[in-house]
C-alpha cells in the first residue's frame, strides 16, 4: 500500500487474516507523516507493517536514523524492505540497498527481518549479472549481520522464468526465502502500464497464457492461471522455501476480496 491508501485498507481489514504482512512503499511523491500513518494503520488493523526504505531517495545517514526512530516508535521496525529506488543518481550517501544493509542501522532500531527484491525477467536498467552479484551479496550481509531475510521478486505473467530464476537462486547458495510477485486483479491497460515500467515480459503469447488479450484494453485480469501454474510445478527439493506477494495494482479491496475467494483452493498462511 501507499501513504494514501489507508482509506481502502481500513475498508478491506475485515477480508485480510490478522498477522498479514503489509508492505508500506516509499514513493518520492509522498513524506514520512504519509508513511508513518500507514504503518501506524496497519498496525493498528492487526497487521504486521512492512516499511520500504529506498536507498537513493536517503539525502543523508541522519535521515535514515530518524525515519526509523519514527518506525519504531510506532512499532514499526522489525520488518523492512530495503530496495535501491528509482533515482539514476543517488540523494545522498547509499548507493543501494547493500549500503543501508552496511550501514548497521537497521539493527540498532529493532529491525529484525529484511527484505529484498529479485528480478526473475531482469531490470531494464541494471544488468543481469550485476543483479546476480547484488542478490548475492546482500543473502550473505543479512547472514553476517544476524538478520533474516526474504527476497520478494517484481511482478510478471508467465510463472515458467519465475521458476528458472528462483532454482538458479539456490543454485548459487542464495537458501532465503522467495516470495513471488503477482499482481491482483486489476485492469489490463494499468497492468500494462507498470509492465513496461518495470520491463516485464507482455508478448501476445505471455498475455493469452495469463489471461488477458492486448487487443482488449478494457478488461480486466486476474493471476488464476499463473497461481496454477506456479503451483503445479513447484519443487520444494529444487525451489525451497516458496510463497507469494501481491501487488495491488487493482486497490487493496479486490486483491484482498480475490484472495479470500480462492483461500481454500490453495494452501496459505499469514505472511
Amino acid at each position: 500500500m501507499t501513504g494514501k491508501d489507508v482509506p481502502g485498507l481500513e475498508e478491506a481489514r475485515d477480508t485480510i487474516p490478522p498477522g498479514t504482512r503489509i508492505n508500506v512503499t516509499f514513493l518520492g511523491n509522498e513524506d514520512p507523516r504519509q508513511r508513518l500513518a500507514a504503518a501506524r494503520a496497519v498496525r493498528r488493523s492487526g497487521f504486521v507493517p512492512v516499511p520500504h526504505i529506498s536507498a537513493r531517495r536517503l539525502r543523508s545517514q541522519a535521515e535514515l536514523a530518524e525515519f526509523l526512530g519514527a518506525l519504531r516508535a510506532v512499532g514499526a521496525t522489525e520488518e523492512v524492505f530495503v530496495v535501491g529506488g528509482d533515482p539514476a543518481v543517488p540523494h545522498g550517501p547509499y548507493d543501494d540497498s547493500s549500503a543501508v544493509l552496511r550501514s548497521g542501522l537497521l539493527q540498532e532500531y529493532g529491525v529484525r527481518h529484511v527484505g529484498v527484491s529479485g528480478y526473475p525477467e531482469g531490470h531494464p536498467a541494471i544488468a543481469d549479472g550485476v543483479l546476480w552479484s547484488a542478490i548475492e551479496e546482500k543473502s550473505q550481509l543479512l547472514r553476517e549481520q544476524g538478520l533474516r531475510g526474504s527476497v520478494i521478486t517484481q511482478f510478471g505473467f508467465d510463472a515458467e522464468p519465475v521458476l528458472t530464476w528462483v532454482e538458479a537462486l539456490r543454485e548459487r547458495g542464495v537458501d532465503l526465502p522467495v516470495r513471488v510477485g503477482v499482481p491482483g486483479p486489476a485492469g489490463v491497460r494499468r497492468l500494462l502500464t507498470y509492465a513496461t515500467r518495470f520491463g516485464v515480459g507482455t508478448s501476445a503469447g505471455i498475455a493469452k497464457k495469463y489471461g488477458f488479450s492486448l487487443t482488449n484494453l478494457m478488461g480486466t485480469a486476474g493471476p488464476d492461471r499463473f497461481l496454477h501454474t506456479l503451483a503445479e510445478r513447484y519443487d520444494p527439493v529444487r525451489h525451497g522455501d516458496l510463497g507469494v506477494h501481491f501487488y495491488t495494482f487493482g486497490g487493496l479491496g479486490a486483491t484482498s476480496d480475490w484472495v479470500a475467494a480462492r483461500r481454500p483452493l490453495y494452501r496459505t498462511e499469514p505472511s
